[in-house]
Order: structure tokens, then sequence, then C-alpha cells
């Protein structure tokens, strides 16, 4: 089957967040299954093209503009064929969605264009059977496909699966949009793209996708409920019998104690011993005194926001500092939460390690060197953190909804089952409840190792999930009349790359 995704971001070129990850990764794993696959993505700043392949596709926008971006051959890694959409007016900019100011203004138009000229890649360029869509930056590619292009016969019967990575994020403009952005009026109506007086691209995608996907099973049902359907629960239930929750995979070639290139020594579940010395290294870079070794460290590598749990965090802080532990953190995100974490580090010096950053390197030694891993958050549509943790004989703490519920079993003394540690309460209190039952039961060293050799027996590869989404595909083409395919299809004769207008 010849697979076309379309994204906003992707490894190894853009990354803001988890679907950088999956974009790389997911295509990767079909291609090991036996498919084709080429990714579409913007040709940000910094990203390098080996060649142009399309020097001008012609893009109408509103009313009589029309805009020339070219498409750009990224060349194929692991075997995954790269375009990218480049327009330097729309994507060499600072950030990809915004910058200090906020979501950049044009951004409708922006990732319009960027469908449309998807939409000309699969037409002329890479021909596939069923397209694969991301988030709202690549929703208007389905209402597009069902509307504008709804009697070309070269594009119009491939399939669209949409899969949403974050429901919080719908990319919602003014009624302006339809026209800046070259949106068909005819569709904003309370069952089209339109969202109280605005323009939803999220919506679109929900909408006029042949099947939608999210990244957990749990999570797929989170999302009909009213707590976290963010005003669209009921267009996702209206889907209900097309919605699929397909757990995330890890890329264990990256993410093991076993092949670890960044974590001071190697270990597996046969041989724990390498584990200390990552303590130890841990400890030594968040400059915590090495007497406390003997001590449980508790770790977090997140964005500080809200949704990830902080405000709980920060209610039972102190609670949870007079507890005998650790606790090495690291990342950024809003400034209440990077000063609270400064503030305990001062606070209790030489119990607190805070390194305010992104940085993959000690994301890894974190995992390695804790003993915990913490991730209390108010909903998670998959998490990986939590998985990372499980591989590297890191116990996780969390919250039991989206993929952290799906992924962690809690920890069942009685029949030394389970993986890790859950609450269901949204509070402050249930979370030390579980902090302190995991802190319990890490006195007890054949406990612990149990908990642990859990864990790490766990596999949450990336082929398993992409044989899902290999169903799925199957099930959208079937979903619109056509033939099944067991094998990737040929790439089309003759087909060379023009200049295109619509």
């Amino acid at each position: 089957m010849r697979i076309l995704f379309v994204a906003s971001e992707g490894l190894p070129f853009s990354k803001t967040g988890g679907l950088a990850d999956v974009v790389e990764a997911l295509p990767k794993a079909l291609v090991g299954l036996g498919h084709e696959v080429a990714v579409v993505l913007p040709r940000y700043r910094g990203t390098k093209a080996s060649s142009v392949v399309v020097p001008s596709v012609t893009i109408p926008m509103g009313g009589t503009r029309l805009r020339f971006p070219s498409v750009a051959d990224g060349t194929v890694i692991n075997g995954v064929r790269y375009f990218f959409v480049d327009d330097p007016a729309y994507f060499d900019r600072d950030g990809l969605y915004g910058g200090a100011g906020g979501d950049y203004p044009d951004n409708a138009e922006r990732y319009s264009e960027f469908c449309r000229t998807a939409i000309e890649i699969a037409k002329h360029v890479w021909r596939p059977d069923v397209i694969h869509c991301h988030d709202w930056q690549s929703a208007l590619m389905p209402v597009l496909l069902r509307t504008s292009y709804g009697d070309d016969p070269l594009v119009r019967d491939i399939p669209v699966v949409f899969t949403i990575h974050n429901m919080g994020y719908h990319g919602l403009f003014g009624r302006d949009a339809l026209d800046r952005a070259g949106i068909p009026a005819g569709i904003f109506h309370p069952t089209g793209i339109e969202f109280f007086g605005s323009v939803n691209f999220l919506k679109g995608g929900l909408v006029f996708s042949d099947y939608l996907t999210t990244v957990s099973r749990k999570y797929a049902q989170e999302i009909q409920t009213r707590e976290y359907g963010y005003g669209l629960d009921g267009v996702v239930r209206g889907r209900a019998d097309r919605l699929v929750g397909i757990i995330n995979g890890v890329d264990y070639s990256v993410w093991s104690p076993e092949k670890d290139k960044f974590i001071a020594a190697k270990y597996s579940a046969k041989d724990l011993s390498g584990k200390h010395a990552c303590k130890q290294d841990l400890l030594e870079l968040f400059e915590l005194p090495s007497e406390n070794l003997a001590k449980p460290v508790i770790g977090i590598v997140s964005r500080f926001a809200d949704q990830k749990g902080f405000d709980l965090i920060a209610e039972r802080a102190h609670e949870l500092m007079h507890e005998d532990l650790l606790l090495v953190v690291l990342g950024t995100g809003d400034r209440k939460y990077e000063e609270l974490f400064r503030a305990l580090a001062a606070a209790y010096p030489g119990r607190v390690g805070v390194k305010i950053a992104y940085d993959n390197a000690i994301a890894h030694k974190i995992e390695a060197g804790a003993d915990m891993f913490l991730m209390p958050s108010r909903y998670e549509p998959c998490g990986l953190n939590q998985i990372y943790s499980l591989k590297y004989g890191t116990v996780p703490i969390v919250r039991a909804t989206g993929g952290l519920d799906d992924t962690i079993e809690a920890f069942d003394i009685e029949h030394g089952t389970g993986t890790g540690f859950k609450f269901v309460d949204y509070s402050g209190a249930a979370m030390l409840r579980s902090v302190r039952q995991a802190l319990h039961l890490f006195m007890d060293e054949r406990i612990w190792r149990r908990i642990q050799l859990n864990g790490m027996a766990k596999d949450f590869s990336w082929k398993g999930s992409a044989a899902e989404y290999a169903k799925v595909y199957a099930a959208a083409r079937t979903a619109r009349g056509l033939p099944a395919i067991t094998e990737a299809a040929p790439a089309p004769r003759n087909q060379k790359p023009v200049a295109t207008s619509n």
C-alpha cells in the first residue's frame, strides 16, 4: 500500500512536540511491514532539501489571489520519502506556529496553502492509496478533497485517515479566514467547519475524513466526553463508529538502557547493576550530594503546564518534599512553574535539582538514573515518557487518564503483577497517596525489583501499532468502496512532476 503522510512537523526535520516523533517513527515502521510511505512537511527555516521536484505550484487562495510554492525533495530516510512545501514567506520563520507574541496571525493561510500543495503532490508527484493527516494543521486536506477537489478524478476517491494527537488544539480562526485561506464558504455551517461563529480546522478533519484515530484507546473514549472534548465531543460521538484508538509506539533502538548512548552505563533486565552508576551520574549532573544515593529519586521531564498536572505538584510540593526523597526536574513552560521549581531547589538544597531547558541527553539520563517517574497529568492523549520509564526500570507514578491509563498497570502486591502506581481523582491528595505508596514499597528491594522487571518486560514497539494503522487504512479504502490492497502498489508509469493549477 502507498501511504502519504501529511503533517506540520516531523523528525529529523522539525519538532515542537510528540507529533514529530510519531511522524518519524510510524512511517519507518510501516516501511518495515512492506508498505511504501512518503511524508509531506513544510520547509521551515534550516530544513535542507536535496533538489526541487516542482519549481512552481499554482495555489488559489481567497478571491483572485494566487500563491506559487515549490515542492522540494527531502530524499529518502529509513526507506521513507520526504517532500517539502517550500514557501519562504510562510515557513521560513523563527518558530513553526508562532513567536513571542503568540500564534502567527496568518496561520490559516499558511496551512491552507500547505494542504492544497499536498493535494497537488498526491496528484502529480507521488500517488497514494491512502492519505494520513495529523492534527489541525493538515485538517483542511480532507475538507478540500471532498469539496473543491470533489470532481477531480485523480484525487476525489483517495481515502483519508485523520489522527487527533491532542484535542485541545483546534486551529480556530475568525470567519474572515474563509476568504483569507480560500476555504469554501458552503461548508461554514454547524455540520461543517463552523464552531460558534468561528472557523475550526480540527472540526473539518473530524467531519470530512473517512476514519479517525487517536493515540490511545482511553483517549478515544475521553474525547467523546464534555470534560475532554473541548466542545467537539458531540462531533466525535457522531463519528464513533469510525474512531479507533491506537497507542503510540516507541523506538527502542533509541530508548533502551541496553543501547542508550547518553547514559553512564548500559544495563538490562538480566543485569540491573548499571542503573546504580546511572543514578550516581544523575546526582552529579544535578549537583546533588552522593551521600543521598540510597534515597529514592523521582524524575520529571515535561513541558510545564496545567495539562501536565503541575498545579497538583504546586499544591502539594512542600508535603512531597517532607518525604525522604530527591527530586530531579527537566523542562520549560509556564513561568509560574519554572519559578516553583527554582524556589523548591532553594528551599531544599541538596534534595531538588532543576534544569529549566529542553535537553534530550539529560532526558535520557533522568530515565536511566531515577527510581520513579512522575506524570500526574490532567489529560494525556498518549504520553511517551511513562513508556520509556518502563524499559529503564524507572517505575511510573501516573494519573489514570488517556495513554497513561492504557500503558501502566497498577502494581498488585498480592499477585506480584503490575508496572507502576496510578491515581484516579485529579487532586493533590490522590497524587501524594500514590507517591507515598511507591516510597513505601521502594523500601523492600525484592518487591521493587519485581515491579521494575514487570515494566522492563513490556513491549510498546512501533511494529504492533503500525500493523493496527494498516488495518485502519484498509478499512478506509473499504469505506470508500475501493478494493483492498494486499501489497504496495507500483508507482504510476511515466508520471512526471509538473507545474499545476487548480
